[in-house]
């Protein structure tokens, strides 16, 4: 039978997938559009908010500038756009700004683009996570409640469903995704058929309130404030460079398809972006940053909504049907917008670990194919943030977006280095001709996004951004410390161009004892077998009478090769026995320590509370000992042979049992040689000359929890 936890990753993760089923996980363009651009999607269920929330502080005559600030908005996009679809096609590797930038301008400006990317991934999950929450609660009591609770649980769902794999996420986001497009679209559609065709007079819900203007805005102040409204707008960005860190997870022609995304989506964010303002200024529609202050007339017990709902509500009227699917899907898609960053943050912090700049674990795929670690360490630190700052999105929004366009800024000022070096060697003049047209598209998009990183930190540093920029910092400086590390360590392990390892001139062998059992014989006897230069038995005397009949009991039992006693009056294993070790190998330090270590292998998960304890202790201390091996010699438990090792492995995997536990057919033969017993009494003392190898017990070793006799 599979442990509890076996059973319960596989129901909530599948079935493991062969390594050679990566090629069946990669997505098609109608799949990979909404796994790695619901962010960017979702933007606009927010983004046209924090327009409308920050012109309010100037009183509702700001609202005319809402289009112009959405249009400005979309021309940034529809430069990033532009400038990722050369990135891809240039780098089609899944690096993304990160390999731009550290190819055309080094190593430390890639790690800077990283960490910034790494931040703005966790800030996505927990800004859209919450934004989700608190457009659920605005019609939900419960949710608005418990909203830190309820954003949590949304963050494990969604992990959940990633670690099932790319594929399976895509699938599962795609339906409501594409449902969010169509619904939004349709409402857009709708609401201008009826004005400009039908001649109505749309007036959305907040037309007719009275708003007072939180300060008086003229001269640089407007100014001011209309740059911070842009920044704010700006938030409709991000997630665009998440397909060019997720090139890889396309199917081939991978760079086309990914391109194709792109344009894909910029075209619908700007549709859906520049339509809901249009919409909002055609039906009077009032959004602002403090209700209870600022609306000055208004109806009784009025509740602000979001500027979907509200559009919603004009366009198909109170109450309808239609309304709650706009507002369903808002919120839907809002939650699923995590999605984006659970896929690119992974494929980032693959590259990275390969590069060395994060733990190799990063590296790793899961059982489903999937970077499990990444996934796992991007929703730790998301629910991090949302209970820190109670998943408020006011306050996590202020933190938004100014990684996404360092990376923006940094991956164009890459890029223009990309094809400068490669016009000094090209001579072909159409491609000449192709690469100054891309040259001058990145240049645009490096002046640009720089411009709007300036406007960003100037307007959002003291309301928050600080501490975006300040986990930058430290995620850069520990990716760089990791680096050295792994150099170090590098360097340190590589051997030496000449010469030859040096052996070491004697081996000294203990076995460590604490009753005369079959596992201390069976560690006697694979000692004796590698035929050491000194061989002995050590136990730690912590009781006198135990002791005692432990000498009997060896005495009695002839045994071939002597018992030293280690006394210790504090009843402590480890320390005598670490100090009997250094003292057998000072006497040459060429010399070395091989200590056997009887072990229980257990079968039952509670066992292992029952045993093994003194031997964890003793391995963790010995592997720090320079010049000493730890053998661990196990014995197999009856509860072990309860484990069917090929029927747990079938049950883990639609394919054959995996490894060379093969029964029936193969090559291993079905039966193991049998036990032998203990060396024979007349086997002669063994102390100061090689060992002659006599019997040796054998069988199937199994890996299981470490331990000494002692328990």
């Amino acid at each position: 039978m599979a442990s509890p936890t076996s059973l319960l990753k596989r129901l909530l993760l599948g079935r493991p997938f062969r390594s050679d089923r990566l090629e069946h996980t990669l997505l098609s363009k109608r799949i990979a559009l909404p796994v790695f651009a619901s962010d960017a999607l979702s933007s606009v269920a927010y983004a046209p908010d924090e327009i409308l929330l920050t012109l309010s502080i100037a009183g509702a005559s700001a609202f005319l500038f809402s289009p112009w600030i959405a249009l400005a908005v979309v021309v940034v996009m529809l430069t990033v756009v532009a400038s990722y679809r050369q990135n891809v096609h240039a780098y089609p590797s899944g690096g993304g700004d990160y390999e731009v930038a550290t190819v055309n301008l080094g190593p430390k400006f890639g790690v800077g683009v990283a960490s910034a990317l790494l931040v703005d991934y966790v800030l996505t999950v927990a800004v859209s996570v919450s934004s989700g929450v608190a457009n659920l609660g605005s019609v939900l009591p419960f949710v608005a409640t418990h909203k830190v609770m309820i954003a949590v649980i949304a963050v494990v769902l969604l992990t959940a469903v990633n670690l099932r794999g790319l594929r399976e996420s895509g699938t599962a986001f795609a339906i409501p995704t594409y449902g969010f497009v169509i619904v939004i679209g349709g409402m857009l559609l709708t609401g201008l058929f009826r004005v400009f065709v039908l001649g109505d007079d749309l007036r959305a819900p907040s037309a007719d309130l009275v708003i007072q203007a939180e300060h008086s805005v003229t001269g640089f102040a407007l100014v001011f404030l209309l740059l911070r409204t842009f920044s704010s707008g700006a938030a409709a960005l991000t997630g665009v460079e998440a397909i060019s860190n997720g090139v890889p997870a396309f199917k081939a022609p991978k760079s086309r398809n990914a391109a194709t995304t792109l344009l894909l989506l910029g075209a619908i964010a700007v549709s859906l972006l520049v339509g809901i303002i249009w919409l909002a200024r055609l039906t009077h529609l009032q959004f602002v940053e403090d209700p209870a202050l600022q609306i000055v007339s208004g109806p009784d017990g009025y509740v602000q909504k979001t500027v979907t709902t509200q559009l919603g509500e004009t366009v198909f009227g109170s109450g309808s049907f239609l309304l709650y699917v706009v507002a369903g899907m808002t919120a839907l898609i809002l939650f699923l917008a995590a999605n984006t960053a659970f896929n690119g943050f992974p494929v980032l912090g693959s590259i990275l670990a390969q590069d060395r700049y994060l733990p190799r674990q990063f590296h790793t795929r899961g059982d489903r194919l999937a970077f499990s670690n990444g996934i796992v360490f991007l929703a730790v630190f998301a629910i991090v943030l949302i209970v820190g700052f109670q998943a408020e999105v006011t306050r996590l929004i202020q933190l938004y977006i100014v990684g996404v366009f360092v990376s923006f800024t940094l991956s164009q000022a890459g890029m223009i280095r990309h094809w400068n070096r490669h016009l000094r060697t090209e001579r072909d003049p159409e491609a000449r001709r192709r690469m100054h047209r891309s040259r001058a598209i990145n240049t645009f998009g490096m002046g640009l996004t720089g411009t709007v990183l300036v406007i960003v930190l100037i307007t959002k540093f003291l309301l928050g951004a600080w501490i975006a920029i300040a986990a930058m910092a430290v995620i850069y400086v520990l990716m760089l410390a990791i680096r050295r590390h792994y150099d170090r360590v590098a360097a340190e392990l590589t051997p030496p161009d000449e010469g030859r390892a040096v052996l070491p001139a004697r081996n000294h062998a203990i076995v460590l004892v604490s009753k005369l059992h079959q596992p201390t014989l069976r560690a006697i006897a694979y000692a004796r077998a590698t035929r050491p230069d000194t061989l002995t038995a050590v136990t730690v005397n912590v009781d006198d009478k135990d002791t005692r009949d432990l000498q009997a009991d060896w005495e009695r039992r002839e045994m071939a090769i002597p018992l030293t006693v280690i006394d210790s009056p504090y009843r402590e294993i480890t320390r005598p026995i670490l100090d009997f070790v250094a003292s057998t190998r000072r006497k040459s330090p060429r010399d070395v320590v091989t200590v056997f270590i009887p072990e229980y292998v257990v079968g039952r998960w509670w066992e292992n509370l029952l045993h093994n304890q003194s031997a964890l202790r003793l391995k963790g201390r010995l592997l720090f000992e320079p010049g000493v091996m730890v053998v661990s010699v196990p014995w197999q438990l009856a509860s072990t042979a309860s484990k069917n090792l090929d029927r747990l492995d079938a049950t883990l995997s639609r394919t054959p049992a995996r490894g060379p536990r093969m029964t029936t057919r193969g090559t291993l033969p079905p039966e193991v040689p049998p036990v032998v017993s203990a060396p024979s009494a007349d086997s002669g003392p063994v102390e100061s000359g090689p060992v002659e190898s006599g019997p040796v017990e054998s069988g199937p070793v199994e890996s299981g929890p470490v331990g000494t006799g002692r328990d």
